[in-house]
């Protein structure tokens, strides 16, 4: 365990990297803004600036930097919550459906709704797709919970077994969605499931630093009792943890978090498999440190590879889904190399 000056150290160090890499962020796009103009803008909300300049840092760079940090964040702690309830280090959000159902939720919006994009675009864009990827998420997991719990509690091995199932189904459902899809349906469907944060508004951002601070106290709060239930549900429940409830509360947390997480942003993946993986090999397996941790480094790992989709084709824009998978993958695959038997 790490003792509280270098836990301090490490948060210290990674929320300087965080701010440093956001302005960068701000700088970068077809507009070119000094890194100072970008800093002293957000900083001091300087009028100094022409209008136009003015207007995208704070109207369309400025939402979208704070919302890679806070989606960085959300997804990655709700991995590590993840890994820890199932006692996998290869697990994450989607290995329970979450992900999948979100996805399937926000193409039956894109579908049932294209018809009024023209004239009400906000209903499809702010409204329809979230609030159908949020409800995806939340009954993806219900289901998953209710099949894997009965009269004796809940078993992990059968909830990730109907986590597969409940992915399987939903993914038949998305092939369905794009089956019936016109070109225009199929276009947005693909581009919403890479993931973009094109589409960052002041809304999106209230919601998951909402959302985010409310994990950040759960999770914190049943840092302990999750470290007890990594010695084993028996081993937990002798120590007076009422696990049934607790991984109760966990899932649900998960599902709100990735919920509210792909509903602002699309499919993200991989933030949630490896930033867990990064955090234990800084603080090790207690979560009391690896959560902030895990947050710090999801926010900067998302915001820099946000960097990279808008500048690696500019001016046009690569899903940042993408750019996660291809850093991601090969990454991970080095880290099972390098660490395997050594993660918990």
């Amino acid at each position: 365990m790490l003792r509280h000056t270098s836990l301090s150290s490490i948060l210290i160090v990674l929320s300087s990297f965080i701010l440093l890499t956001a302005v960068g962020s701000i700088s970068v796009g077809p507009m070119n803004i000094s890194f100072m103009d970008s800093l002293m803008s957000v900083a001091t909300h300087s009028n100094q600036l022409p209008d136009h300049i003015h207007m995208v840092i704070h109207e369309i760079r400025l939402p979208r930097t704070l919302l890679c940090i806070l989606v960085g964040a959300i997804l990655a702690i709700c991995g590590t919550i993840t890994q820890g309830l199932f006692r996998n280090p290869l697990a994450e959000p989607g290995i329970i459906g979450v992900s999948a159902g979100a996805s399937l939720g926000g193409a039956i919006a894109i579908v049932l709704f294209s018809e009024y994009n023209t004239d009400y675009p906000n209903v499809i864009n702010i409204i329809a797709v979230p609030l159908f990827a949020f409800l995806g998420a939340i009954v993806a997991t219900g289901f998953v919970y209710r099949l894997g719990t009965n009269k004796l509690g809940t078993s992990v091995t059968i909830m990730l077994l109907a986590g597969v199932a409940i992915t399987t189904l939903s993914f038949a459902g998305l092939g369905y969605m794009n089956f019936i899809a016109n070109d225009q349906m199929l276009r947005d469907i693909s581009l919403w499931q890479m993931g973009s944060l094109a589409g960052a508004s002041w809304t999106s951002v209230l919601l998951c630093a909402a959302t985010l601070f409310l994990l950040l106290v759960c999770f914190t709060r049943n840092a302990m009792p999750l470290n007890a239930l990594l010695l084993g549900e028996a081993e937990a429940a002798h120590l007076g943890i009422p696990v049934q409830k607790l991984k109760r509360l966990l899932m649900l947390l998960t599902a709100i978090g990735v919920g509210v997480a792909v509903s602002v942003s699309g499919m993200i993946g991989f933030i949630g498999l490896i930033i867990p993986h990064l955090g234990r090999m800084l603080c090790g397996p207690d979560h009391r440190s690896l959560v902030p941790i895990s947050a710090c480094l999801g926010a900067l790992l998302l915001t820099v590879t946000d960097m990279i989709s808008r500048t690696v084709l500019a001016p046009a824009e690569l899903p940042v889904g993408i750019v996660t998978a291809m850093i991601g993958a090969p990454f991970f695959i080095y880290l099972l190399f390098q660490q395997r038997g050594k993660i918990f």
